[in-house]
């Protein structure tokens, strides 16, 4: 006898099947008119308006949403809102993509006849070719299925994983022609964890004119002055135009005491300072900093551009902005 927990996997199995069976048939479905589509959203100088009603405008929410975050601007459009004076934000370099399966939501029939007016293009995902939505559009991608997946056969299930495939195939697209970059993406997704690994190391480094910096002729009383500073723990040796020359750290001095004892008093920043000084470039990845100093087991890096010294970025201050 099947028991409760087989008989829950044996459902959860079949919906997954079902609406991955329904994306595969999709796929094999992709026409000319996709093609066509992606090509009008790509000469859009405008927005890329999306609506749907129901469970078919969560979906173009969410496409909507990754358009926006992959490089192409869009928002979605409550077809009940508009009716009732948002029509106002549609703007006449826009194009329109209307979700509804069935093809004839009063609502979402409304702002595609109004679009159509104004001469807006019109991009359908409906499983209802021969439907009013889809006679109005320019170009229509098949979003029908063969059933949906639960019990009864009539929650949008199926469907709406399809419209939503669907979309994320256009974005998907639309964001390699374009050549939507990771470092784009970071743009977009400050806030994110994806956003900050990618993000800059000037984003977080500590500027020049905040680093407490010394000569190579200062005494070992300014050394220690500069490495205890602002609690950084190493200091930059620089020239007179703050090319870098070196670095002394709180170990060099330890170190510089254990092999000198007194004599350490009279050594220079030059005499204690290391020259081979691990850098990196402003413009490169946080996420490659925190590489380096996991490599060479330091936790600060000196940021330099064209060997002149613009700032230091430590591992605490990385970790604290949770990079990794």
């Amino acid at each position: 006898m099947t028991s409760i927990n087989e008989y829950i996997l044996e459902i959860a199995q079949k919906v997954l099947l079902i609406e991955s069976q329904a994306i595969e048939r999709s796929a094999l479905n992709l026409s000319q008119d996709f093609i066509e589509a992606v090509k009008i959203l790509q000469k859009c100088k405008g927005k890329v308006i999306f609506t749907g009603m129901g469970k078919s405008g969560h979906i173009a929410q969410k496409i909507s949403s990754t358009f926006s975050s992959t490089g192409t601007s869009a928002f979605f459009l409550h077809p009940s809102e508009a009716l009732h004076g948002d029509f106002g934000m549609i703007g006449k370099d826009d194009c329109l993509v209307a979700i509804a399966y069935g093809g004839e939501t009063r609502e979402v029939v409304a702002v595609a006849k109004f679009v159509k007016r104004e001469n807006i293009p019109i991009i359908s995902i409906t499983g209802k070719p021969n439907s009013t939505l889809a006679c109005l559009s320019d170009f229509t991608l098949d979003g029908s299925t063969e059933k949906e997946a639960d019990s009864i056969g009539i929650a949008p299930t199926s469907s709406s994983t399809v419209a939503l495939a669907l979309g994320d195939a256009l974005a998907v697209v639309l964001m390699t022609l374009k050549g939507f970059t990771k470092e784009k993406f970071a743009m977009l997704h400050p806030g994110g964890s994806i956003g900050r690994s990618l993000a800059a190391v000037s984003d977080f480094m500590h500027p020049l004119e905040k680093l407490h910096v010394i000569s190579d002729k200062a005494d070992f009383y300014l050394v220690v002055d500069a490495i205890t500073k602002f609690n950084f723990g190493i200091t930059a040796v620089v020239d007179e135009e703050s090319r870098l020359l070196g670095c002394v750290s709180d170990g060099d001095i330890r170190r510089a005491l254990l092999n000198h004892r007194e004599e350490t008093l009279k050594l220079s920043s030059q005499q204690l300072m290391s020259s081979k000084v691990k850098t990196i470039e402003p413009t490169a990845r946080a996420i490659d900093a925190i590489a380096i100093m996991e490599k060479f087991k330091i936790t600060s890096l000196f940021v330099t551009a064209k060997q002149h010294l613009v700032g230091l970025v430590r591992l605490h201050d990385l970790i604290s902005a949770n990079i990794i």
